[in-house]
């Protein structure tokens, strides 16, 4: 059942119950009316009977108030009959029960059938008490009261159909913006992915769930350019090795070589299989970053610690890098050394850039400073090298970007995107600042005053599938 239908039958059954109790309140309060003025009118022709029949004797009934099947009985305390209008028989059952229950202040009234009576209690001209039935049949109260209930009935069956057109011009008229943000979001692909709903009403919970999904839209369409760049930059950098590769070993195969030549092919393949391996490592850390947030274990860590660590990796693998490490200020206590975080990726950035400030710097030499501040950590790793020009500063951080100047040293261009993602991923942030010819210093703050809390995963920076 769709939304339209479900609007239009609980509209209908809202307004009929409504009005179904609307007309069954008229009925019964009619009916109560009816019931009590025929009382009253019994009690006035019981009255009007005894006091005539005292002052003049016997009276012809059409000299009276008629009611329909009327009879007026008169009965003693004993319950004997000492008076019958007309001297018919009592038509209806008197029991004495119902007798001794008529006082003074009190009347009684039964009704059996059509017919209905009044009992009340009189004292005559001589002091006595006499009980006084007066019966008859409403016939055209009771007329009145099949015709109400015939007009209240057809009036709530017509306003049933009447309501179940109109609450489902309603709901259609509800529903039209919905229609028109399906048709809309339908017609959005991966071809038209920039197109964004639009809602003819600014001001409605409708146009809030398109501003919604037009968010989700922006953050999806970042995601999918950003996916597109990812794979066809990693396949051109997969690509270039594997080409050199298969032309290295096409060449040593044209003819018979020596044990050296040999030697110093494989070699060449495998530096080429090395530069490939820290490819898809570098692929593989920055896939982690971006996707595996809920998995990451933070743990008290020492920031000097994972410097001197990062260092000793990298010093060991290149001897003539030269790595300097000092305070610009010692902290108060040890504790505020301490921030909570992910060991190795922490240690991940820290090499990236001081791998970067060595392999840029002709003398292979960078150096990082600490600075403690209240609640955070500030790190700055600085070099002497080429610098980085302001047209290529903005695009350092985006996955395989490298600039012209520095295609003749070995990388991919992985590094700083998946330090930026790594510091993002600690609550810190990361600055850069670089002259050309000159040097460039990163400078990295982390929060230690305050619990670490996950940043969300947003599908707009930069997801790895």
């Amino acid at each position: 059942m769709n939304i339209r239908t479900r609007l239009t039958l609980l509209f209908v059954l809202l307004v009929a119950s409504i009005v179904l109790l609307f007309t069954v309140s008229v009925y019964y309060l009619y009916d109560q009316f009816r019931e009590q003025e025929f009382q009253q009118r019994l009690q006035e022709k019981a009255f009007t009977t005894i006091r005539l029949r005292e002052d003049v004797g016997e009276v012809p009934q059409d000299d009276l108030p008629v009611i329909t099947n009327e009879q007026v009985t008169v009965y003693n305390k004993q319950g004997r009959v000492l008076f019958n209008q007309g001297n018919q028989r009592p038509r209806f059952p008197v029991t004495p029960d119902f007798l001794r229950k008529i006082t003074l202040r009190q009347f009684q009234y039964v009704r059996i059938g059509d017919l209905e009576a009044v009992g009340v209690l009189y004292l005559n001209v001589r002091g006595e008490k006499v009980l006084i039935v007066a019966s008859g049949n409403d016939r055209y109260g009771l007329t009145k009261l099949v015709r109400l209930r015939e007009i209240l009935f057809s009036g709530w069956l017509l306003s049933l159909i009447i309501v179940g057109i109109s609450g489902y011009l309603f709901a259609t008229d509800a529903l039209r913006p919905v229609a028109e943000l399906i048709t809309q979001v339908n017609a959005i692909s991966a071809t038209n992915i920039h197109k964004r709903l639009s809602v003819g009403r600014p001001r409605d919970e409708l146009a809030d769930l398109a501003r919604t999904f037009n968010d989700l839209l922006t953050r999806l369409e970042e995601a999918f350019v950003l996916q597109k760049s990812f794979v066809s930059h990693a396949s051109h950098e997969l690509r270039t090795p594997l080409t050199v590769m298969m032309g290295q070993i096409e060449v040593t195969r044209l003819q018979a070589r020596t044990t050296e030549e040999y030697e110093v092919a494989f070699d060449a393949l495998l530096d080429e299989v090395k530069s490939m391996i820290r490819l898809v490592n570098g692929l593989l850390e920055l896939a982690r970053a971006n996707s595996d947030i809920i998995t990451l274990n933070y743990q008290p860590v020492r920031i000097d610690e994972l410097l001197w660590q990062a260092q000793s990796l990298i010093v060991s693998k290149k001897p003539d890098y030269q790595i300097d490490i000092d305070f610009d200020n010692l902290p108060v206590q040890e504790e505020e050394l301490v921030i909570l975080g992910e060991e190795s990726l922490l240690q991940t950035a820290f090499q990236n850039l001081m791998e970067n400030g060595c392999k840029y710097s002709p003398d292979n030499r960078m150096s990082v400073r600490i600075l403690f501040k209240p609640g955070k950590i500030i790190l700055t790793f600085s070099d002497h090298g080429y610098g980085i020009s302001s047209s290529d500063i903005v695009h350092i951080f985006e996955p395989f970007y490298r600039s012209e100047s520095t295609m003749t040293i070995n990388g991919h261009g992985i590094g700083l995107a998946l330090t930026q993602r790594i510091i993002e991923l600690h609550n810190g942030t990361i600055d850069v600042e670089s002259t050309v010819g000159e040097g460039t210093t990163f400078r990295i703050s982390l929060p230690t005053s305050s619990p670490l809390k996950k940043p969300a995963l947003q599908s707009g920076e930069g997801e790895v599938v």
